[in-house]
């Protein structure tokens, strides 16, 4: 089914050097599409770039956060035909202990940077009709959890404002989404692991009755949204908590 697979589409994934931003890089590639990675470690960038299958992909070295790189990103790129905003950061932070500098940080990272990507990707006209954004959210916007303020605000600002994207660009046939997915066995989890208790870790995959999640999981739902299938879904948030 022709629908499914990406041939002939140049996708962006930032955030591929590691995580679900490397899986999800090595699924559109192995779906038949052409891939542009971006992310700020020129190692790991390289080793992933040598790990795709076919041929005609990019690599370009960009802080997103800063407006320089983002604007030399955006200069590089060629027309696409999807952008999977997979960079971030977690946090965990009890209220009382929230500075301007931690809130400055986290949404820099999590919700200004995807944000003004996507900006000058439309404004230098960078993305096809039809196209697909897909964003990195997170179940935590929905399932709290204590000293996570920081971190589910972060995703659930990047959920309402791919909300709206979908309709401004709905006319032009750009899709815009957000996957919701629980913890997902990445680097990022791992980190976590050495912040949150290890009781509390055991309780989120407990609650889970899939249990925790595989980047490959959130790599499928993502292709999925890039393909042609998904061309009547725009506007969604879809969550993936392993039940």
């Amino acid at each position: 089914m022709e629908q499914f697979f990406l041939k002939d589409k140049i996708v962006l994934v930032t955030g591929a050097s590691s995580g679900i931003g490397e899986q999800v890089a090595l699924s559109v590639a192995e779906a038949g599409g052409v891939v542009v990675l971006s992310g700020r470690n020129k190692e790991r960038l390289v080793l992933v770039y040598n790990k795709l299958q076919g041929s005609n992909h990019k690599m370009i070295l960009a802080d997103i956060t800063k407006k320089d790189e983002l604007a030399f990103l955006v200069d590089q790129l060629p027309e696409l035909s999807g952008v999977v905003h997979s960079a971030g950061v977690a946090a965990y932070m009890p209220t009382k202990f929230i500075r301007q500098t931690d809130i400055d940080n986290l949404f820099d990272i999590n919700f200004n940077a995807p944000v003004l990507l996507t900006t000058r990707l439309l404004k230098k006209k960078k993305i096809k009709k039809p196209g697909s954004i897909v964003f990195m959210s997170s179940i935590a916007s929905k399932n709290t959890y204590f000293g996570g303020a920081m971190y589910s605000s972060s995703k659930s600002a990047l959920e309402t404002y791919s909300r709206v994207l979908a309709l401004e660009l709905a006319s032009k046939k750009i899709r815009s989404n957000c996957l919701l997915p629980t913890f997902v066995k990445t680097p990022m989890v791992h980190y976590a692991e050495k912040t949150i208790s290890s009781e509390s870790m055991e309780n989120f995959e407990r609650i889970s009755p899939l249990g925790f999640g595989e980047p490959l999981d959130v790599a499928n739902a993502t292709v999925f949204l890039l393909s042609d299938a998904a061309k009547w879904i725009t506007g969604t948030n879809i969550p993936m908590g392993g039940g």
